[in-house]
């Protein structure tokens, strides 16, 4: 049997909500940054963020994560108020207790400064927030006084312990102890309060809202002793602040797309950064690591902001933050795009991970499937629209209308084919030159690389229809129906001509060899629907991505003992949407929880 070994991970972007903080972490030492998405937990080094390692043990949606002091441990919650606390240094990431402090979303969790304890707030039933042991969950105090959700939770790092907490009911409680009990309410803020961050030595404490306001008060006894900036911090809400090492600045981002920093305790303004003008140039997450001055933008983009040069950003983290939908590979760059109204393109140096989007006017749905085709990337949307953009310019280009909704898109040196539910469309130098209504739903295409052959599968009559290409005018002739027995998913033919694979919805895969398209195998190794599907360069292999979270990787020849290899939980509690050959060993997947990986693969 053959083996495998993920070499990279181009992790996702943070799923970032319009009106909602975003809480970015950072270990102590300064060297990784901590946020989440979808299932996933995710640590990044933030001067090689190419390299990521990612956590994917929460059963549902997680909300925020964060290091202890000691750098053992994170917690992570989710929106089912489950805390996770699950060791950093081993690979396994092996998990040390789970708690249920209260039932309902978790939205910030706090540490004390020697890693013992923990504070959890967010969306409960009557109860916004709790305080108990890291080992054993042994409650530690009643954190009353709130009426409404607890948006964030913050611990004084030095003794006397204090604990702060900032709720939706427009206030702060402050707690003494251990155990812990309700001092004082401050109710300065008109309006939500987002966000609240005690200094790295705990002198102060600085609360930010949706009033705009910031106010500092004092770290023992929560005395008001100050506000930042005149006469508000910023000209719109407050979302995230975060101290730099010393304490003696601070940094606040805001839906009015702004990013400041200001001294502490004078409250003076000392830099504005400009992120832009458009609705995802608001900023709703910060994290200030040593000299590394972190944002994060409504788009998801991550922003490396330059204290001698506040108009631009010295470096922007882009990518993904939703289900990637479309995958593509050539000469060593990847082109990706995700689920999305106005969908963007990405493209991704394989080896570093560098990537950039396309620039220009995109498609403004969904972009459905892509393949490069004679230095043109051919995308199609479900805005019923082809799109063919240069590769050297990285521009988006030309845009033509089709009669109904893409669902595959493949391409020779010669033709572009289109797939839609209605009909089928044949393109040829960038101009549509065939169109004709089918009387079965296609949902994917497969054109032969060196002969002028096309094949369709339908979604209900679960046939594979083979069409000739007239290369004069490349209108199609069906010549054969093959019963595929399920519905293919995905189909393509080798790169030598030789065979024809197929991903079924009713989780087989099938491989069939030409010039009679004798059925090879038909094998249900995976245990759910086959979603894609691609061959090796070399024809010697091909693999599958599946709703059961692997990629499968065949051999066309051979016994059935030795023909498949199973790459599990190859993206844990999602599952890999594309599958692309980087080169004869390497699988790149791409994935419903917006991660790229690179496989090694040895068959």
């Amino acid at each position: 049997m053959g083996s495998y070994e993920q070499i990279k991970c181009f992790a996702s972007l943070p799923r970032t909500t319009r009106g909602k903080a975003l809480v970015l972490n950072g270990d102590p030492k300064g060297k990784n940054m901590l946020y989440t998405n979808g299932n996933s937990v995710i640590i990044r080094e933030i001067e090689n963020p190419a390299m990521s390692d990612i956590y994917t043990e929460h059963s549902t949606q997680t909300t925020c994560a964060a290091y202890s002091p000691s750098g053992f441990y994170i917690a992570s919650g989710d929106m089912a108020g489950k805390v996770r606390v699950w060791d950093t240094i081993n690979k396994e990431h092996i998990l040390k207790n789970e708690y249920q402090p209260f039932a309902g979303e978790i939205k910030d969790i706090a540490w004390s400064g020697d890693s013992q304890r923990l504070a959890a707030g967010g969306h409960g039933n009557q109860k916004y927030s709790h305080v108990f042991t890291a080992d054993s969950g042994n409650s530690l105090g009643e954190l009353i006084g709130h009426s409404a959700d607890v948006n964030n939770i913050s611990f004084r790092p030095e003794r006397p312990f204090r604990l702060v907490s900032a709720s939706e009911d427009n206030s702060l409680c402050f707690y003494e102890g251990p155990p812990f009990k309700f001092k004082v309410a401050l109710k300065d803020h008109t309006n939500f309060v987002n966000v609240v961050r005690y200094s790295p030595k705990g002198e102060v404490f600085i609360s930010g809202s949706a009033d705009k306001k910031c106010y500092i008060y004092d770290g023992k006894t929560a005395e008001k002793i100050g506000e930042l900036g005149s006469p508000t911090a910023h000209n719109g809400g407050v979302y995230a602040l975060s101290f730099n090492s010393d304490g003696s600045q601070v940094l606040t981002v805001s839906g009015d797309k702004t990013a400041r920093i200001f001294k502490v305790p004078s409250g003076e303004l000392v830099q504005t950064f400009e992120m832009g003008k458009a609705v995802e140039d608001m900023q709703v997450g910060c994290l200030w690591q040593g000299d590394n001055i972190l944002t994060v933008s409504l788009s998801g983009f991550i922003n490396y902001l330059d204290l001698n040069n506040p108009s631009t950003p010295r470096r922007i983290l882009k990518g993904h933050n939703k289900p990637i939908t479309a995958l593509a590979l050539s000469d060593g760059t990847i082109y990706s795009a995700a689920g999305a109204q106005d969908s963007h393109v990405n493209h991704w140096d394989a080896e570093t991970g560098e990537n950039d989007r396309f620039t220009g006017t995109s498609h403004k749905n969904q972009i459905q499937d892509m393949v490069i085709a004679n230095g043109e990337l051919v995308t199609v949307g479900m805005d019923d629209i082809i799109m063919f953009s240069n590769v050297g310019s990285k521009q988006f280009g030309v845009s033509q209308g089709l009669e109904s909704m893409p669902k595959a898109v493949s391409a020779s040196s010669k033709f572009v084919v289109v797939a839609c539910i209605k009909h089928v469309a044949v393109f040829q130098n960038k101009t549509k030159c065939f169109s004709q209504a089918v009387p079965y739903e296609p949902c994917s295409v497969a054109i032969h690389p060196s002969q002028p052959l096309v094949a369709i599968c339908g979604a209900a009559d679960k046939k594979i229809h083979l069409y000739s290409i007239n290369e004069g005018n490349g209108s199609l002739q069906e010549t054969q129906a093959i019963d595929n027995t399920g519905m293919a998913c995905d189909v393509m033919f080798s790169p030598n001509g030789e065979y024809l694979a197929t991903a079924g919805a009713d989780r087989y895969v099938r491989c069939f060899k030409l010039p009679d398209y004798q059925l090879v195998f038909s094998d249900p190794t995976h245990t759910a629907r086959v979603n894609c599907i691609d061959w090796s360069p070399d024809s010697s292999l091909f693999a599958t991505g599946s709703l059961d979270q692997s990629i499968g990787v065949w051999k066309p020849t051979g016994s059935h003992s030795d023909r498949s290899l199973v790459i599990k939980a190859a993206h844990k509690l999602s599952h890999p949407t594309r599958v692309r050959w980087l080169n004869n060993n390497t699988i790149v997947s791409a994935g419903h929880d917006s991660n790229i990986k690179q496989w090694r693969v040895q068959f």
